[in-house]
Parts: C-alpha cells; structure tokens; sequence
C-alpha cells in the first residue's frame, strides 16, 4: 500500500526493476512550495515517487497553421525577438509596470497556472502557484467577487454535525447555520452548484437552539453568502441540513481484519491513479467530477508528472490486471502551502474531464464535518494497492488493513517520530507493527465509520519503512484541508 524508506537507504520502487524510470529533472526555480526561513530538512523519510519512460515527441513545426504554440521556443533569439534597444525599452517599461501593480494592490495565493497542451490546446491542467490579484479593500464572503480569481468568495460555506449547513458572511466571520425558514430545494441546488457539487442528495429541518444564525432574506441567483442576515434565532428553532453528495456507503461489508484482499464494492471511493501505462499512488473519489490525492505525487522534479494529460484514473476495480475504462484528468490542483521538505500539507485535488458514473462498484466518500474527531484508539480502515512488504512490487489486488488512530503527541514521541508530525497530519496504524500502510499506497484513503458512513479521515503520506514497530503511518489530516478542498472545488466547479 504506498510509503517508506529508511532515511539511511535509497527508497523502494513503486514498480518491479523491470521498469525504468527517468533520469531526474532540474527542478523548477521560480516557484518552492512550503520553503522558507527556519524550516529545516526533514528528519523523516520521504517518498521518492519513480515513473515509466517519457515518450519521444516529435519536433514541432512552426510554420504550419497560426497558433500553433511553440513551447518555451518563443525566447530562444532574444535579441531578434524584442528587436534590439527597441526591446530593452519594452522590458523596462513592463518591469515598471509589474512592480506598479505590485505595490497598488495585495496579492494572495490561488491555485493554478496555465499550459498548452500537445494537441495546441488551451488547458488549464496543471497548478503551479500564482498570485490572486485582490485590492486592498476587499471584503470577504459578501457575495461580490473583488479578487480577479474570485479567492475573496471561495471559503464562505461548510458542513457542521449531521450536514447542518454552515455559512460564513462579511457580517459576521464566523461560520453561522442557516435557518430553514424560507428554504426550499432551489435554494439547496444553488448552494451545492456553488461548491462544484452539481447538485443537492437530500436537505431537511434541524432542530437547533443555536444564539446565532443566518435568516434568508431574498431569492437570486447570488452566492448564499450574500442572501442571508445574521438573526439572534431561527423561526421554530430550525436550522438546515444539507447533504450534496450520497457517500460513504458500501455495498459490501465483508471483511478480514488486516492486509487482505478487499472484495467489489467495499471500498468503491478508492481509485488507481496511472501515469502513462502504471500505477503510482492511489486516490480517493469525493464526488463526480473531483478526487483527491496526495501532492508528493506529483514531484516537481519530473516535469511530465505535472502534466494532466500524462495521467488517468480507474475507480471501481480491486485488481489492476482488470482495468475498467480510464477517467482522464482535466486538471491537478496541488496545495500551494504543500511543504516537499517535511510534507506538511501533502494534498492534491484532481478534477475528471467527464464525471463518474456511480454504481454499486463506484462511489464516493464523505468528506468530514466541521469537529468531527476520532479519539485515540478509533478502529479505522486504510486500502491501496501498494506494496506488501518493503522494497517489492506494487499489490496486483486491491489490500485492506485496519488500524488504530493515533495521538499526535503519541507519534510525535522521541523513537517514534520526534516532532516530525504536524497539526497538520494524522498517525495510524499500531505501534507494535505488523498492519500499515506502504509503497504504492500514498494518495490513498484512511477512512473511519460513524453512523453508518464512512469519513475520508487521512490520506496516505509518509512514514519509515512498512509496518515497523514504533513507525506507523503518517496521514494529511483531511479536517485541516477541508478548507482549502472547498474552495478549489468551488473554483473549479463544473
């Protein structure tokens, strides 16, 4: 399942030696993510993801039809391209330009930059960092975009305990329920298309005494953020429960507790995710159009891993030598605040060119709720078709293995981890060993059942060697993120 390394030997494969992998890249030197003053190199190991061969390409020809893109060829004659002192002049000029509006408006980071495609395409399939422009005086979750990529509307609702609908205004800044006095189906369809949700599963009346909330107090086609007023309560003290996607059910429950092979339909939200021909990581599917992974799989090392179309997704099989249809990838979001030196924050949203089609093999998992903790001790599951021992091959068949979660200040133990986990990461597994995640598994599940549903807890890191004692699995914490997921989601939405 896919992880570890001692930091003294070189990292396991994720494929059999029979498959080579490319030689290493220059890495990028315009952008780091999650480098700065006083971080320091990590005292854990991390994963060194390897990959199939890049496929020759054919030079390009520029003189064939307009708009044909050239590809980083359009700086190779400078001196021809600006036209001498010409273009000195021209430079100076933008230099002055970009430093003006550097200091005329604030900039906060977003999420995405934009390639071209092979097929001379516009896509926008790849998230590198770049800056949101937004004047200084913008006002946050009122409804009206200020920020040029929208960022200033994009962290404005959640979901609270049993799916109460919580949303945030520039009147108040705190997340606030919503009354349900004036709701209707409408109003729940806008709100679930706001967060790239297509479409609402099922809303209903709450009973709340809450002192606070949100009255509706127009119908338009506007942000909910912007058609609700902070109430001191709510007509008959309800409040809304929205629930957008159906998840986190299975159609099978049968099961061996530890490493064994998972049966159709038990874990329909687990996806494999390919580059080119073979499995890399795994991944986990949180509605139609949008799954989730883990950043380090997409090391910025290897330029071809960034690329959308290098990619594919199958959802709903426990054998990869038995392959349905591949989703292709439109776009792969990485976290901006994503650290490669300690994986703090290692977290990547992909978003499908074509959404799933649910079925009894395929559905997704549900994200967790504002609060909702799992104490130590908590009997949880993780799947992936990582390796089975450290240093072999990736599983033919889908593995299971459920372990126990663990106290951050437990992991963080001198001869466990040290200090190396953050508030942004979560430890499962069992300290005496023996049932853990490994190579091949990273960007897969850890999932925990409430009330008959199964919550997308962690998604698989990082962590030292594979089932080792005092070494158990180190997950992003998805309650950490779950801002950030909702507001990619929202920008991206279909």
């Amino acid at each position: 399942m896919a992880k570890r390394n001692d930091p003294n030997d070189p990292p396991p494969p994720y494929y059999p030696i029979t498959v080579h992998t490319l030689p290493p890249l220059k890495p990028y030197d315009d952008v780091v993510y999650g480098v700065g003053p006083g971080l320091t190199p990590p005292n854990h190991p991390q994963y060194i993801p390897q990959y199939s061969p890049p496929v020759a390409v054919p030079p390009v020809s520029h003189s064939g039809k307009p708009g044909s893109h050239k590809k980083r060829r359009c700086c190779e004659n400078k001196a021809q391209f600006y036209g001498g002192s010409g273009g000195v002049f021209l430079v100076l000029a933008l230099l002055a330009l970009g430093i003006w509006l550097g200091v005329r408006f604030g900039t906060r980071l977003a999420t995405a930059s934009s390639l071209f495609d092979d097929d001379d395409h516009y896509e926008e399939d790849l998230s590198l960092p770049k800056y949101d422009t937004c004047p200084n005086n913008t006002v946050y979750c009122d409804g009206k975009r200020d920020c040029q990529l929208g960022s200033d509307e994009t962290n404005c609702v959640t979901f609270g305990n049993d799916n109460r609908l919580l949303v945030k205004t520039a009147q108040d800044g705190r997340f606030l329920p919503v009354c349900y006095s004036g709701w209707d189906q409408s109003y729940a369809e806008q709100t679930c298309a706001q967060l790239g949700l297509r479409k609402h599963f099922f809303t209903e009346a709450l009973k709340s005494q809450e002192s606070r909330a949100l009255e509706l107090t127009e119908k338009a086609p506007l942000p909910i953020q912007s058609l609700v007023n902070v109430s001191s309560s709510c007509p008959n003290q309800q409040i809304v429960s929205l629930q957008c996607v159906d998840c986190g059910k299975q159609q099978s429950t049968s099961r061996i507790i530890g490493g064994t092979a998972a049966k159709t339909g038990q874990w329909p939200w687990q996806l494999s995710l390919h580059f080119r021909q073979s499995h890399v990581c795994g991944a986990v599917l949180i509605s139609p159009d949008f799954l989730l992974t883990a950043a380090h799989c997409f090391p910025r090392s290897n330029s071809e891993t960034l690329l959308a179309k290098n990619w594919k997704v199958y959802a709903g099989t426990v054998s990869l030598n038995s392959l349905p249809t591949a989703y292709k990838v439109k776009r792969i979001l990485l976290n901006q605040n994503y650290n490669n030196r300690t994986n703090d924050l290692d977290v990547a949203l992909i978003k499908l060119k074509s959404p799933v089609v649910f079925s009894k093999k395929v559905q997704p998992v549900c994200l967790p709720k504002v609060g909702q903790t799992f104490p130590q001790g908590t009997k949880c599951w993780t799947t992936g078709f990582g390796a089975t021992a450290v240093g072999s091959a990736v599983s033919d068949d889908l593995m299971e293995v459920m372990v126990d979660i663990i106290d951050r200040q437990v992991c963080n133990r001198p001869g466990v981890y040290g200090g190396s986990v953050t508030r942004n990461m979560l430890c499962a597994g069992k300290l005496e060993g023996g049932k853990d995640s490994c190579q091949g598994d990273s960007g897969g599940p850890l999932v925990c059942d409430s009330d008959g549903h199964w919550y997308l807890m962690g998604i698989t890191s990082w962590g030292s060697g594979c089932g080792d004692r005092n070494k158990p699995g180190v997950y992003t914490d998805v309650k950490s993120v779950l801002p950030w997921i909702y507001s990619q989601m929202q920008q991206e939405r279909p």
